[in-house]
């Protein structure tokens, strides 16, 4: 008869062998994660009275106290919500398009794959730099403009306040288009064909059957892009960075380059840390949202689609 300590210490291996294994992983995020986001929170209750070399002082609340009325923060907001409004509804309806279009049997399909997601496997400084191009004075995008007779004068796209920011936009809905086309490219090839031919049975075909069967069944996948995209949106750095370096008079600054500003060219490590929080809550509710709507969607087992009639 095995003794009972022996019972006990091998049932107590059993249930610390999964965490043994995930150790390495969590000392890694702890010291490159988790404590440098403790340290930024604390950050943002603080103030550097000198330099950085000194301790921080204790201040409390004036640095959210000062975000309230810094209306180049105010600004940045507004930038990062028009990127959410205009972007994210372009990121999930039009590379469903795509997926579609893709997911045809056709012949040298595989081309139009590879091309569609070459934007994604760019690195975005060669992007910003070669759509930098295209947007100068004397870019292409100018030259087609005069050639067609539509503006002689061409249009400033990274110069005028009212087009810098959609000019950026332009660039993230390009290179998105191709990675959230696959997302949606593997939610298409997992529904079945039967259905398909059911719904053409029933008077169903062209533009009506993707309304009827594959709007409904692809409905987490938008969801998923849906969040994933929106979350990228408040996340928007290098094309800002690399194009228009926030300008003209902060037009097409976000709230991502404005921590970067205050903490590595102002040195308001502080004050950049209260930034940051703030995004930390935007982004952290857009992730609660994606749970519950993804809950709220989840269909009982053996739930019929219904046909559009």
């Amino acid at each position: 008869m095995t003794p009972w300590i022996l019972k006990d210490r091998d049932r107590l291996w059993r249930w610390l062998t999964p965490y043994l294994f995930l150790l390495p992983a969590l000392v890694l995020l702890g010291l490159t994660v988790f404590y440098p986001a403790i340290q930024a929170f604390f950050l943002s209750f603080t103030r550097y009275e000198y330099d950085l070399t000194q301790p921080p002082l204790w201040i409390g609340f004036k640095n959210f106290q000062r975000l309230l009325v810094d209306p180049v923060f105010w600004q940045t907001f507004r930038n990062t919500l028009l990127y959410l409004v205009c972007v994210v509804p372009i990121l999930v309806t039009l590379p469903l398009g795509l997926a579609i279009l893709v997911n045809q049997k056709l012949r040298g399909i595989h081309w139009f794959r590879v091309a569609y997601y070459i934007p994604v496997v760019i690195s975005m400084v060669v992007a910003g730099i070669a759509w930098k191009w295209l947007y100068a004075e004397n870019g292409l995008l100018n030259q087609l403009l005069r050639l067609i007779g539509l503006s002689q004068e061409g249009i400033p796209w990274l110069t005028s306040p009212q087009w810098a920011i959609f000019s950026v936009m332009a660039v993230t809905v390009w290179k998105g288009l191709g990675y959230y086309m696959v997302i949606y490219l593997a939610g298409l090839q997992a529904i079945p064909l039967d259905l398909y031919e059911a719904a053409a049975i029933d008077g169903s075909d062209g533009i009506k059957k993707h309304w009827d069967i594959t709007v409904p069944l692809m409905r987490p996948y938008l969801l998923l892009v849906a969040v994933i995209s929106a979350i990228s949106a408040t996340k928007v750095f290098e094309e800002v960075y690399i194009m228009t370096q926030g300008g003209p008079r902060n037009s097409s600054k976000t709230l991502v380059y404005y921590v970067y500003e205050q903490a590595f060219q102002n040195l308001e490590m502080s004050y950049a840390c209260t930034i940051g929080l703030v995004m930390f809550l935007i982004i952290l509710g857009l992730s609660v949202l994606r749970l519950t709507l993804e809950r709220a969607t989840v269909k009982p087992e053996g739930h019929e689609i219904e046909m559009g009639r």
